[in-house]
């Protein structure tokens, strides 16, 4: 997939670029939108509470319900993280063999087949907080966050996809 001595980036250098960037901003995003509100619920018309992931781990793990703890935990914190951080192992580690990469890349591509579960179990979580009573619930900037680095992690996978299909062509 590349030289022995170089890393994809240095290959690829012109939409490596971009990718990287995007990964990185992924992470960010990624990060952010862990700690910032998912959503705003207000029961009652009068009180009012801000949920984010890092909240609802902490809830979670407080009231100990370890099932659900490790599961939210699991696939929207250590899956996403795992997908990011491989990803960019692929484009930044010098020396990765064609096909240690393949099988990174293969790696990253089965993980993502998660990534629906961590929108089932949002989904979830929502539908828990309504039916507690009346309540409103409102999206806050941590979903689009969460929603934003989701989206760039997947366009970086897809287009990483692309540039190792097309280099494996070039070198067969």
């Amino acid at each position: 997939m590349n030289s022995p001595n170089h890393s994809l980036l240095r290959t690829q250098s012109r939409p490596g670029r971009t990718v990287v960037l995007l990964l990185f901003l992924a992470l960010g995003l990624f990060v952010a939108g862990i700690f910032r509100p998912f959503t705003a619920v207000t029961k009652l018309w009068v009180f009012e509470n801000e949920v984010s992931v890092f909240n609802g781990l902490v809830t979670l793990w407080g009231e100990g319900d370890a099932f659900l703890f490790l599961i939210l935990l699991v696939f929207t914190v250590v899956f996403p993280l795992i997908k990011i951080s491989a990803l960019l192992v692929l484009w930044l580690k010098p020396g990765l063999g064609r096909d240690d990469s393949q099988r990174l890349f293969r790696f990253v591509s089965h993980l993502g087949k998660w990534s629906m579960l961590d929108v089932f179990i949002v989904a979830i979580l929502v539908l828990t907080i309504r039916s507690k009573g009346v309540a409103n619930i409102r999206v806050q900037d941590g979903l689009f966050l969460f929603f934003s680095s989701v989206m760039l992690t997947q366009i970086a996978a897809v287009w990483t996809g692309r540039i190792a299909a097309h280099t494996v062509e070039e070198k067969s």
